[in-house]
C-alpha cells in the first residue's frame, strides 16, 4: 500500500486516477479547493481531503507531508481564461508542488503535461526526443513552463516522471467529446481543414500509464507520450459521435484562415465585453483542430513494456454509452 497525493483529483483524469488507486488499495489523499463540491463527495467516502489552493505554498506543503507518491494534475485546462490565471496555476502552482515534494523527500513525483508542448510541426512523427515549441497560446505555453520546472527539480534530486497525453476522452470528459456532441446537436460544428488528425487517448489508458511510471525504475527522469495507438480524422470521429447521438453527420467546411480570423474577432469582442463564457471559436481551437500532427508512443512500449489496455474502438464505445446517459444540456460546460 502506498500513500498517494493527487492534485486535480476532482477533474476528468484525476477522478479516474483516484478510483484506480482506491481499487489497488492505496491510501489516497486529494488536494482540492475549499469550494469543490466533488471533494466533499470523496470525503464522504472516507478519502482524505486537504483543502487549499495550488497557488498557496503553505497549503500545498500541508498536503504533501507524509505521502510517498505525488500525482500532479491540477491545472487550468481550457483555451479561455485570464492569462494571469494560467501563469499562477500552471506555472507557479507546479513550482509550489515541486518545491514541497523536494523538501519532504517524496519517493516519486508524476506530472501530467500535454502533447501540445511539442508545437504544430506536421512533417515529422513527433516523439519524446523533440524540443518543446511555444505556439502563442496560454495553455500550451504555460504547460511547457510547468514541465520544465518538473525537469529542473528532477535535476536537483526529486524523482520525477511525466506524461504527454494526446486527445483524452472517456466517461467524465467535459472538454472534448461532449463539446463536439453539443456542437453537432446545435448544428454549429464546422471544419476548416480536410483530414485533420486526432490521436484519441482513452482515460483509463492514461491512468494505467501513470500508475506504471509511478513505480517503474526506467521511468525516472523520463516523459512519455500517450494515446490509444491509432489515429483518426476529426471528421470521422465527429461523424461517429453524430451517429451515436442520432444527429446528422457534420459536413460544413470553411477556409482555415476564415476560421482563424473569425476566432480572433470573437476573442476580441469577448475581451472587450468582459465575458467569462467561452467564445464559439478560439484561435487555439482553430489551430488544434486544424492540424495533422503525428505522435509515436513507442518509447513507453520499448522502455516500460507498456501498451494501451483498451483499444480505441472499445474506448469509443464506452464513451458513447456514457455520453448518451448524460443530460445533453450539460454537455457544454466550458
Amino acid at each position: 500500500m502506498k500513500k498517494i497525493l493527487i492534485t486535480g483529483a476532482t477533474g476528468f483524469i484525476g477522478s479516474h486516477l483516484v478510483e484506480r488507486n482506491l481499487k489497488e488499495g492505496n491510501q489516497v489523499r486529494i488536494f482540492a479547493l475549499p469550494e469543490d463540491s466533488k471533494a466533499k463527495a470523496y470525503e464522504a467516502r472516507g478519502v482524505e481531503v486537504v483543502y487549499g489552493d495550488i497557488r498557496d505554498y503553505h497549503s500545498v506543503e500541508k498536503a504533501v507531508k507524509g505521502v510517498e507518491i505525488v500525482f500532479h494534475l491540477a491545472a487550468v485546462v481550457t483555451d479561455w481564461a485570464p492569462k494571469d490565471l494560467f501563469r499562477q496555476v500552471n506555472i507557479e502552482g507546479t513550482r509550489n508542488i515541486c518545491e514541497a515534494s523536494f523538501k519532504h523527500g517524496i519517493e516519486r513525483f508524476v506530472e501530467v503535461s500535454t502533447n501540445d508542448v511539442f508545437g504544430l510541426k506536421e512533417d515529422v512523427i513527433i516523439d519524446e526526443t523533440f524540443n518543446y515549441k511555444y505556439w502563442g497560446e496560454p495553455y500550451a505555453d504555460t504547460k511547457i513552463e510547468a514541465t520544465k520546472i518538473v525537469q529542473e527539480y528532477g535535476q536537483k534530486g526529486l524523482v520525477v516522471s511525466w506524461v504527454y497525453p494526446c486527445w483524452v476522452y472517456g466517461p467524465g470528459d467535459c472538454t472534448f467529446v461532449p463539446l463536439i456532441a453539443d456542437s453537432i446537436k446545435k448544428g454549429e460544428l464546422l471544419f476548416w481543414r480536410k483530414d485533420v488528425i486526432v490521436w484519441p487517448a482513452y482515460v483509463e489508458n492514461v491512468v494505467d500509464l501513470l500508475m506504471v511510471i509511478s513505480e517503474h525504475p526506467d521511468a525516472v527522469g523520463q516523459g512519455f507520450l500517450i494515446h490509444d495507438g491509432v489515429s483518426d480524422t476529426f471528421q470521422n470521429f465527429s461523424a461517429k459521435v453524430a451517429e451515436n447521438i442520432g444527429e446528422k453527420k457534420p459536413t460544413m467546411h470553411i477556409p482555415f484562415w476564415t476560421a482563424y480570423v473569425v476566432a480572433g474577432i470573437m476573442e476580441l469582442i469577448w475581451k472587450i465585453l468582459g465575458k467569462k463564457s467561452r467564445p464559439l471559436l478560439t484561435k487555439y481551437t482553430v489551430k488544434n483542430l486544424g492540424s495533422r500532427l503525428k505522435f509515436s508512443i513507442e518509447k513507453a512500449e520499448k522502455l516500460l513494456g507498456w501498451i494501451p489496455l483498451i483499444s480505441y474502438d472499445e474506448g469509443f464505445k464506452k464513451t458513447m454509452e456514457w455520453l448518451k446517459q448524460t443530460d445533453a444540456s450539460l454537455w457544454k460546460q466550458k
